[in-house]
């Protein structure tokens, strides 16, 4: 196995997981195990990874100017991904109206909404932390890249002593972080095999579901394919002037990590080191773009919250009007913002948008059996578009990579 590519192990122990998940079902809990420590090594690197990367990248960029022009064109690329996906799951959502005659009996009860429910209001609010290192333990995302990028910028505006020590500290630190990533990177086929196994085994009438659920499945993965084989591909091809190709074959492995956990962050350090040292983009562009991409770009989950939204409207009986569409629209593509980078986040951030327009709550029982499915295929977009953001941010720097 060693002699195989890590893309090669990752996609034969996916296959190896579905078969033993199927015909091992009783036995699952044989394996499972090993995904829970791949994905609490993943998660044991992610604070102090994006700290380190984020501080030592805007530490490195230079002066404010650079700091800001990086910033702008970061925030126009995450603004126009994710309306564009947005606009494609409108387009499908009233072609195909999925929630027309849906089976109304076919509801699930939906627990901790009332606790998870934030204003978008709150969630700016809540980027200032109080206390860091709560947010760090409280795996608060938007507050710990909040400090870290004031961090990182006022180390820019130190005496020289000051910031040549801060700077060799911090980077120190990032290059002991990316050498533990990659040691943990050498474990993912074993836990992708874990996660996998357990999620089949633990998977009952899935063709059931799929029946039930089929056309409000196939139109979330049609509007998230269309914006992955064709929105950003072109945007990579015509705006960053590189090969899509190339680039998808440099993120293979992230790729299907994010499809399998359903996390982008516990992803993150493997598109990182993807980024960097197989796409070619500088450590300062991804250091300071992927993290905030990790937690604020959610192409995937923005198509999934508006087709979500559009379906239960449909199921209810409900005629939703162009102003209430772009209300969804535009909440949605807020909401994405506070999503955390976790497991069915987004199922909890459509409660936002229900409320916004006066939809039931209760609705998101409707599709909770099949979110876990759509989760991986709406994790995967997200870490893409993250990808392409950066290499398409790198290239307007001025940057040659190896795409």
């Amino acid at each position: 196995m060693k002699k195989l590519a890590l893309y090669w192990q990752i996609l034969i122990a996916f296959v190896l997981a579905i078969a033993y998940g199927i015909l091992f079902k009783d036995q699952v809990h044989l394996v499972a195990w090993m995904g829970d420590l791949f994905l609490k090594g993943l998660k044991m690197i992610i604070i102090p990874l994006i700290l380190s990367s984020i501080i030592s990248g805007i530490a490195n960029i230079g002066d404010a100017n650079n700091l800001g022009r990086l910033g702008f064109k970061t925030l126009v690329y995450y603004i126009t991904t994710s309306t564009l996906a947005l606009l494609s799951g409108l387009f499908f959502v009233n072609l195909f109206k999925p929630g027309v005659g849906a089976d109304m009996g076919f509801v699930e009860e939906v627990e901790g909404l009332s606790m998870a429910k934030e204003s978008f209001g709150e969630t700016l609010m809540n980027i200032v932390p109080e206390n860091i290192f709560v947010a760090m333990v409280e795996n608060k995302m938007l507050s710990v890249i909040f400090f870290a990028i004031l961090f990182g910028f006022l180390i820019t505006q130190t005496t020289n002593k000051s910031k040549t020590i801060l700077t060799d500290f911090f980077n120190a630190l990032f290059d002991v972080m990316m050498k533990l990533t990659l040691f943990i990177i050498k474990f993912t086929p074993l836990g992708i095999f874990g996660i996998v196994a357990n999620q089949v085994a633990n998977q009952d009438n899935l063709g059931e579901l799929m029946s039930r659920l089929g056309i409000y499945m196939g139109v979330v993965i049609l509007g998230l394919s269309i914006h992955a084989i064709i929105v950003l591909p072109l945007m990579l091809k015509f705006i960053g002037k590189v090969n899509p190709i190339k680039h998808f074959i440099a993120m293979r492995t992230p790729l299907i990590t994010a499809f399998s956990t359903s996390s982008s962050n516990a992803t993150l350090p493997l598109t990182m080191e993807a980024i960097e040292h197989k796409s070619g983009v500088s450590n300062s562009i991804t250091s300071f773009t992927l993290p905030l991409g990790a937690t604020v770009n959610m192409d995937g989950t923005a198509l999934y919250e508006l087709v979500a939204a559009m379906f239960i409207a449909q199921a209810y009986g409900i005629d939703m009007s162009i102003t209430q569409q772009i209300i969804i629209v535009i909440t949605g593509l807020l909401a994405s913002i506070g999503a955390a980078g976790i497991p069915m986040a987004g199922l909890v951030m459509i409660s936002v948008i229900l409320t916004a327009v006066g939809l039931p709550l209760e609705g998101i029982g409707l599709i909770l059996a099949v979110d876990r499915i759509l989760d991986m295929f709406r994790t995967s977009v997200n870490v893409w578009s993250d990808s392409c953001g950066a290499v398409i941010i790198a290239k307007s720097e001025g940057e040659e990579l190896k795409v």
